[in-house]
């Protein structure tokens, strides 16, 4: 059983295995294994959303290639409507994750609603009962977008990130299974970066790893979709959080759970009982 870190108010981090945060470290329960570690040689880029391009600036000379699958939308919610998010979230409970994060699941519960095992592709209903009813004038703001028309999520996860808990998550792929083409996030109360990377390099640029940095505003939404979805890895580094951060990320269906899949109509139920607006994280 991986040890937990504790504080002096008694409150302990839900970091398992290699994962850690400052609460672990500090309380000496668990190394920073990155900070021992090497660090990679990285070509390091920066997107720029006007051109749709990865940049970088070499001697003098500029590079960039074309970073498909990123679409970002500044101030997607109003100051108003940030501080009635955040407080409809701060009225439930926050549960401590890995590394440093404290999440909320706005649908797919870990003990309360549909019951997912990822690794034996196994989903059902359970008590699931809908996404909350805030997100419904958010989801039909983002359906009037060309780039998400018919996104229609039956996943919403909340996630609260503090410089003083060293919140971060790690760079990671998400399920394709389960969840389809689009990810879509909306970035709250303070400006962060989204680090894309990609372990082998690609095109001109194969020698090793190369990073690309995507720089999300407050109150901006991003979507992955294409490469960067499928290909690229992303995370978001400690270095990152200098003051708190909640995101809130909307996931719809795969192709398998929608009409002519495999398990359309377990789809058909999901996106029923989700589009509902009725649901409460536990």
């Amino acid at each position: 059983m991986a040890s937990q870190g504790v504080l002096q108010n008694g409150s302990a981090c839900g970091c398992k295995g290699i994962r850690s945060c400052l609460i672990c470290e500090n309380a000496n329960t668990k190394l920073n294994f990155t900070a021992n570690e090497t660090p990679k040689v990285s070509q390091e880029f920066t997107y720029n959303p006007s051109s749709r391009r990865a940049f970088r600036c070499v001697n003098g000379i500029e590079e960039s290639f074309p970073f498909p699958g990123v679409f970002l939308w500044e101030n997607f919610v109003t100051e108003e409507e940030e501080r009635e998010l955040v407080s409809k979230m701060d009225e439930n409970i926050w549960r401590e994750s890995q590394s440093g994060r404290r999440k909320q699941v706005g649908v797919f519960f870990k003990d309360f609603g549909p019951k997912v095992n990822f690794k034996k592709r196994r989903v059902r209903v359970g008590g699931f009962c809908g996404l909350p009813s805030i997100s419904e004038k958010l989801v039909a703001r983002m359906s009037r977008e060309p780039q998400l028309n018919g996104f229609q999520p039956v996943e919403q996860c909340n996630l609260d990130y503090n410089p003083q808990r060293g919140s971060a998550i790690d760079p990671h792929l998400d399920d394709s299974w389960l969840w389809g083409e689009r990810l879509v996030t909306i970035n709250l109360l303070s400006d962060t970066i989204l680090t894309m990377s990609l372990d082998e390099g690609c095109g001109q640029f194969d020698q090793g790893e190369v990073k690309v940095y995507v720089h999300l505003s407050r109150r901006s939404l991003v979507a992955l979709y294409g490469e960067a979805r499928h290909q690229w890895k992303h995370a978001i580094h400690r270095k990152d959080i200098r003051s708190r951060r909640v995101c809130t990320t909307f996931r719809e269906l795969s192709a398998e759970f929608l009409p002519g899949g495999e398990q359309a109509e377990m789809g058909t139920q999901l996106l029923n009982i989700a589009l509902t607006f009725r649901g409460v994280p536990l």
